[in-house]
């Protein structure tokens, strides 16, 4: 019997430290052994990527790259310019494939894809091997042990996890791989689709699929230049050396390590940044889940005196992972979304997302429901809101691909319940453009809770723009940092520019005038509204939305009869007739969104404990009555206040 011919399928486990998929294939003892990358149209033209989210996984590939040709010179990661449904059956024939192995996804995609490839090689009579490894409990074993339910609590999370089993200790990494066999590529390339194309990013045409294994033949990774996208502007990289390093770090300062709880970190430190940045490495597996969880209980053993708990302390934080991931493996597509589905609950935003009454599916772009909402959603996205703090952090996360967790809430809070009344959807989908770190389930995840449509209730808790940062940053350096305008305004300003005296403005060599839209030298914008004004108003809307309690895959949020249970004041969705006209794609281009550079729009929170936005904050704790305060100790926020007790 002929000894086994072994593809190792990389996607979520950029990384050869504790990684399950591999050391299963190293353990069929191949004869031939190919670490294989499939260069995947879904990502390359239909999925929001900005340039720095390209630089990192393409730093990743590299470096996992080089570290296999350390182990063997006649081995490297064989990334192929295909699609894998059509690329696999070929390669399962012309490598002669007896094993395919690789990390299991329970991204919806990423499962649908999966099965596809999984019954191609059963009818090419290759065994497939799934190892789990992206999470610290398989997600879908979670869910199982949770009842067949989605995981919405980390209490739900570590009930489940101790009837799943022990979260095992890492894997060294390989001290060798075999070679690989051959590399024939003599079949014809399956043309990519490159319509539509989701990057916003991108300012020349795609060449990264001109040639099968790539422009010298030698299957390399492709280059931001190939992918038609500009140079990264984030100096955070990425690659499994990097990773290590960085946790290395960290581990090595233990009372960092063992007394570190988010809420006190604060959102605007920047030089260093005052949590892990260990996120982008988790999303692209440059690091083992496993081995940040181990490393942070080895310190834990160690340490003297009192050391943080879950949910906000580092272990809290991966906890929160496998609950969003737990959640998304039930509930699927519809986790990323409101229309259809029945943990969210239904709010009648501005800038609905437009949806495929066939596929239950949102379609990629939205409804402009109102224009002024539509001109708030872009310059809350540009970083013009005319309010410093919010604006500071949307141009951070722009250009960095990243910003602190708190940092996170007050704009998303700002977006939706707290002043802007938009979709949580908008908001989602600039960050799964925009961030380094952007995971589908906790992306949407963060943003239900922060809009207080899953998770967490206290949608009268709203952050101040003004108040909230000037607890840790009271001279406002993080925004001169990111809005340098403003860098010789009176530090009394700095968070309110608009108070200050035309003398003042003038002498700082700055005018607070107009929307930002065209800026001139030494302008910045008036703000865009009330903010208490709007807070107040939000604060209704919401108190009416919770009182009619519709969820997302209620009929009546499908079919547009909610209307008749809100006031004119709760602000519907749309102007049309229906809300289920306004998901019509037939003939209503001239409505679909625009950005600010004309284009089309066709279309993480970091983990969040509580989201206790104190300090100029609107409380109204008699909003929602008894009843709400009861029930709060089955939702995460009212675990977590019970874990501060």
């Amino acid at each position: 019997m002929s000894k086994p011919r072994v593809i190792w399928w990389i996607r979520t486990d950029l990384r050869l430290h504790d990684n399950l998929a591999l050391q299963a294939a190293l353990d069929l003892g191949p004869e031939a052994f190919w670490p294989v990358w499939t260069w995947d149209p879904k990502y390359v033209y239909r999925t929001r990527v900005g340039c720095n989210r390209w630089q990192f996984l393409t730093d990743c590939q590299r470096n996992l790259s080089e570290s296999i040709t350390k182990l063997n010179k006649k081995s490297k990661l064989f990334l192929i310019r295909e699609a894998p449904q059509t690329l696999f059956p070929k390669l399962f024939k012309a490598w002669k494939i007896t094993h395919l192995v690789f990390e299991k996804d329970t991204d919806p995609y990423g499962k649908d894809r999966d099965a596809v490839i999984i019954k191609a090689a059963q009818e090419a009579g290759v065994e497939v091997i799934v190892k789990h490894g992206r999470t610290l409990w398989d997600s879908d074993e979670l869910v199982e042990k949770n009842h067949g339910k989605p995981l919405m609590s980390i209490s739900q999370v570590q009930a489940a996890g101790l009837k799943v089993g022990d979260i095992a200790r890492p894997m060294s990494a390989p001290i060798s791989v075999p070679d690989p066999g051959t590399t024939d590529m003599s079949f014809e390339q399956q043309p990519s689709i490159p319509k539509p194309d989701f990057q916003r990013d991108r300012e020349r045409q795609d060449k990264s699929y001109e040639k099968l294994i790539g422009p010298n033949g030698d299957f390399a990774v492709p280059t931001l230049e190939e992918l038609g996208i500009p140079a990264a502007t984030s100096q955070i990289r990425g690659g499994e050396t990097e990773a290590l390093k960085q946790l290395n770090k960290i581990l090595s300062d233990k009372k960092y390590t063992a007394t570190f709880a988010k809420p006190d970190t604060a959102p605007t430190a920047f030089e260093p940044q005052s949590t892990t940045l260990l996120s982008p490495h988790l999303h692209f597996g440059s690091l083992s889940i496993r081995e940040f969880w181990w490393g942070v209980q080895n310190v834990l053993k160690e340490h003297k005196g009192k050391h943080s708990e879950p949910p906000t302390s580092l272990l809290g934080q991966l906890l929160f992972r496998d609950m969003y991931f737990g959640a998304q493996a039930k509930l699927g597509y519809s986790f990323n979304q409101t229309l259809y589905n029945d943990h969210c609950r239904f709010v009648p935003w501005h800038l609905p997302s437009r949806v495929d009454h066939e596929t239950k599916r949102v379609t990629g772009d939205y409804h402009i429901d109102s224009p002024e909402a539509e001109e708030w959603f872009q310059r809350w996205k540009w970083g013009r809101t005319g309010f410093p703090w919010i604006d500071a952090l949307m141009r951070q996360l722009r250009q960095e691909g990243w910003i602190h967790h708190l940092g996170r809430h007050a704009v998303a809070c700002f977006l939706t319940r707290g002043g802007c009344y938009i979709s949580w959807e908008r908001g989602a989908d600039v960050f799964e453009e925009w961030l380094l770190d952007h995971e589908s389930a906790c992306n949407a995840g963060n943003w239900q809770w922060l809009s207080c449509t899953a998770f967490y209730a206290q949608y009268y808790r709203c952050y101040s723009p003004i108040v909230f940062p000037q607890k840790t940053d009271k001279d406002g350096a993080f925004v001169i940092r990111y809005c340098p305008e403003l860098k010789d305004l009176p530090a009394k300003y700095i968070y309110e520019p608009w108070k200050a005296p035309l003398q003042d403005q003038k002498k700082a060599g700055v005018r607070i005038t107009g929307d930002g839209k065209d800026p001139e030298k030494g302008t910045y914008p008036k703000p865009m509204f009330d903010f208490s004004e709007r807070r107040n108003i939000c604060i209704e809307r919401m108190k009416t939305a919770y009182k009619v309690n519709l969820y997302g895959n209620d009929s009546k949020a499908i079919d547009g009869t909610w209307k008749t249970l809100f006031a004119d004041s709760a602000e519907g969705p749309t102007e049309r007739n229906s809300f289920k006209d306004a998901m019509k794609q037939d003939g209503d281009e001239d409505n679909i969104q625009q950005d600010d550079t004309g284009k089309g729009h066709e279309a993480v929170k970091e983990k969040g404990e509580e989201a206790a936005e104190t300090d100029g904050d609107n409380k109204r704790g008699d909003i929602g009555g008894s009843k709400r305060k009861r029930a709060l100790g089955c939702t995460l926020d009212g675990f977590v206040r019970k874990s501060k007790k």
